[in-house]
């Protein structure tokens, strides 16, 4: 037989697929039959495809091939995330305008997609920066503006210098910039906000439908969420009508409260400003806090703040004052941004009131308590609290609350960390924001029938902080479409967080120029069955597209609650144990591997080398080894049509026909409900093996065809080239890829014999061939009449006999 020849089997069957749609979904499932929509997270078109690529849409689309042998109806679709400051800063840099260095961009990776034999319903492909995909996320962002989601307001906001944009909070990590790694900096501007606090409840509660999702992402949402209960209580300002609001989780330790910290931002400093003596210094500190990111202002250094002087507040439950600070610790963008403090039992306010000598006063009391040296954070009775005293303390938070009300001094409120979504970017290539200022009419959205907002083409990139969309008078200057009057366009753009929101939905009815889709596609495909993307996308992508979903349930055009039902987060590729980079040059090249070995050989390493959720180490030798393996398979065309005069044995048609049906079992098992294609594919070459070492003879009756056509058909989701042409080539009809999945024998899987090993005194000293599942009697009398075994026994008394069914018998002899 001819030597595998990789490239040319290859370049065939893509063309074939393509030529022939095979791959194509349809208009919506068939009513009744089970229908699978497995989706990758949709990429940035950069250029080039690297490993981590392979990985992610390899995963997907062995789940997708997998799925449609098995007679679902598949939709697997590909599109791209095409908005983005990449694109802006390479027109800066090469005079190119963003749309050409797109376009440019997804035509190479398409191309190596297809070189990989990914199996995209390619009729579906959307690109976001396409007009008549963001006319619709103008759409939604007018409906969650009719519905009081949509508002703007001064901020004080994330501002990255070396992007020249705002950053939403989840882009901001450890105080640097998502995308470039730069220092943030907080500004005050007036920018475009989306209400998804008013979800965030709802966003925790439907984590119970989220079964098939990794706990630690939905551990992440939940913490990012943030929920807390606790109480809102009003501390009065000495000598003044104004109070004090402040949140507490710990009504419990509301006597022991010896002073108040507001944050920097907090608007209780302006209104103080004449009365409090040290105002100066105190503005200076607000304007050094301004220049820091949350992160570093929440941060386990040690804390700093100034007090007031000549104000303080009065503690509402001991009518004791207590002095004010403000500290940079404090966040304006949780509770109330005032907290009361109680060092005897917060250590952070313990070292705080030692730094500046505030009174430490101990509430709650346990025989080991002690606040000399530390903070007291655990449980205990009430000290010092007035006719609270003895309560037990878990109870105290409940018996305080109702009391704080029934005063008058305070209420129960459920807080949450999740701050409404900052949406508005001062750059030119994302989605216009549809908004309309009038000196007259205030902020007027634009009327639907004029949607799209287009963006000009005649704009200029300075790289200035202000957004380009101001340099092109016709976009900015309008008529105002309620008065008529000269009025000016909104010129901030969208996140781009926004067109990947709810592109799962665009995909059901991808080209659709009367509304965003057909609800009645949308509702038949959605929700997405499979969603594979990286775990980094916990707390932005995938807490942003589940509100945009539950959005788009609300405005009545899809039915559903989440848009996820599974999801798998694959772990890194890395070289050598770093993270594959272009700064690092340590990327390894698809292209270079196809190249050498073929798409197949790269498929199958990439899943072949650890399970998909774990970090996979990169090995030239794993690539060599999964490249002979591909060949052992194609060689076995050859070995399958030799010919023999020796007659084949029943005995081990049985046996390989046994391991086939235990490896279909196997393989189906790991693939639909573990996702361990690295165990599938070693079970798969075990039965390669099988097919090896089969004694080839007369009177086969067609077993080592039908095993070899079963090797095939257990493949061909991982290594779909190479099973096509071998496929084709066994005189097989159609495609291998619409093929059905094989199906296990449960009685054919039962063996009727077994062989075990027989130690004496710990030494293997034979192995004896039995019925599976014997009784010990027919084990004896098997040992007894094997003559190797029987001589070791000679003259010997058995001490002990212990036999494990199935496993091996021990015995001890002396």
């Amino acid at each position: 037989m001819m030597k595998y020849d990789h490239a040319a089997v290859e370049e065939k069957w893509q063309k074939r697929w393509e030529e022939n749609k095979l791959f194509k979904s349809k208009e919506h499932p068939d009513p009744g039959k089970e229908k699978y929509y497995c989706l990758a997270m949709l990429p940035y078109p950069s250029g080039n495809l690297h490993m981590g690529h392979v990985r992610s849409y390899g995963i997907a689309d062995v789940l997708a091939r997998f799925n449609r042998m098995k007679g679902k109806d598949v939709l697997h679709p590909m599109g791209w995330d095409a908005f983005g400051l990449p694109a802006e800063n390479a027109a800066i840099k090469n005079k190119i305008h963003p749309a050409k260095w797109t376009k440019r961009n997804i035509a190479s990776m398409k191309k190596q997609f297809k070189a990989l034999g990914i199996s995209y319903d390619w009729d579906r492909e959307i690109a976001t920066c396409d007009p008549q995909y963001y006319k619709w996320n103008q759409w939604i962002f007018l409906k969650m503006w009719e519905k009081g989601l949509v508002f703007k307001k001064s901020a004080n906001i994330n501002w990255c210098p070396s992007c020249q944009t705002v950053l939403a909070n989840e882009q901001v990590s450890g105080g640097l910039c998502w995308r470039c790694d730069s220092h943030t900096e907080r500004r005050e501007l007036e920018q475009w906000f989306i209400k998804i606090t008013d979800y965030a409840n709802e966003l925790l509660e439907c984590h119970k439908q989220l079964l098939g999702w990794p706990e630690q992402v939905l551990s992440m949402q939940k913490n990012w969420v943030g929920k807390s209960f606790g109480v809102e209580v009003d501390f009065t300002i000495e000598g003044t009508d104004k109070k004090l609001k402040i949140f507490t989780t710990r009504p419990d330790t509301l006597f022991g409260a010896t002073f108040v910290v507001v944050a920097p931002e907090h608007k209780i400093i302006n209104e103080l400003r004449s009365k409090i003596s040290n105002y100066k210094k105190i503005a200076k500190y607000v304007l050094e806090s301004g220049r820091k990111s949350n992160i570093e202002r929440s941060s386990n250094k040690e804390k700093t703040g100034i007090k007031f002087d000549g104000v303080n507040a009065v503690n509402p439950v001991t009518g004791k004052k207590v002095p004010i600070f403000t500290a940079d610790y404090i966040l304006t963008d949780y509770g109330t941004g005032a907290i009361m403090a109680v060092p005897a039992h917060d250590q952070r306010d313990w070292e705080f009131a030692k730094k500046y000598g505030v009174a430490i006063i101990e509430v709650i009391k346990s025989d080991n308590s002690s606040t000399d040296k530390c903070a007291f954070e655990g449980n205990g009775v009430l000290v010092n609290s007035g006719q609270f005293n003895g309560i037990k303390s878990i109870e105290a938070f409940d018996v305080i609350s109702t009391w704080i009300e029934k005063q008058g001094l305070g209420k129960r409120v459920v807080n949450f960390k999740l701050k409404d979504w900052l949406v508005s970017r001062q750059r030119y290539w994302g989605t216009p924001i549809p908004m309309i200022h009038c000196k007259s009419c205030g902020t007027v959205p634009v009327p639907q029938q004029d949607l799209p907002v287009m963006l000009p083409e005649d704009i200029e990139f300075r790289g200035e902080g202000e957004s380009p969309l101001k340099t092109s008078k016709d976009f900015v200057n309008v008529k105002c479409p309620k008065c008529g009057v000269d009025a000016k366009r909104e010129t901030d753009t969208m996140d781009t967080f926004v067109d990947s929101s709810w592109y799962y939905a665009r995909y059901c009815d991808a080209f659709n120029s009367d509304v965003a889709f057909d609800s009645t596609k949308a509702n038949l495909w959605m929700p997405v069955d499979q969603y594979v993307g990286g775990i980094e996308h916990a707390c932005m992508h995938l807490i942003y597209s589940r509100f945009w979903y539950k959005v788009m349930r609300d405005i009545g055009i899809v039915k559903h609650d989440e848009p996820f039902v599974n999801l798998l987060t694959q772990g890194m590729v890395t070289l050598g144990g770093s993270a594959m980079s272009k700064s690092k040059g340590n990327i390894v090249s698809p292209d270079e591997i196809i190249k050498k070995y073929g798409a197949d050989t790269v498929r199958l390493f990439i899943l072949f080398a650890a399970p998909p959720k774990k970090q996979l180490d990169w090995s030239a030798d794993g690539v060599e080894g999964c490249w002979r393996f591909v060949n052992r398979v194609w060689g076995l065309l050859d070995v399958i049509n030799t010919k023999s005069d020796i007659l084949a044995c029943q005995e081990d048609k049985l046996n390989l026909l046994r391991i086939m049906h235990r490896t279909i079992k196997k393989v189906t098992d790991d693939i639909e409900k573990e996702f361990q294609f690295n165990t599938a594919i070693s079970s798969i070459m075990e039965l390669v093996n099988a097919l090896y070492v089969y004694k080839y003879g007369l009177s086969d009756g067609g077993v080592a065809l039908d095993v070899y056509k079963t090797v095939l058909l257990l493949m061909a989701p991982f290594t779909p080239h190479l099973c096509e042409e071998l496929w084709e080539k066994l005189g097989c009809k159609g495609y291998i890829s619409t093929s059905m999945w094989p199906v296990f024998d449960e009685n054919m899987m039962k063996q009727s014999s077994i062989e075990m090993p027989v130690q004496i005194n710990g030494k293997l000293k034979g192995r004896i061939v039995v019925s599976t599942n014997a009784d010990e009697n027919e084990i004896r009398r098997v040992i007894k009449g094997d003559n190797k075994i029987a001589l070791q026994l000679k003259d010997k008394q058995i001490v002990k006999f212990i036999y494990v069914v199935n496993k091996i018998v021990t015995i001890v002899v002396k």
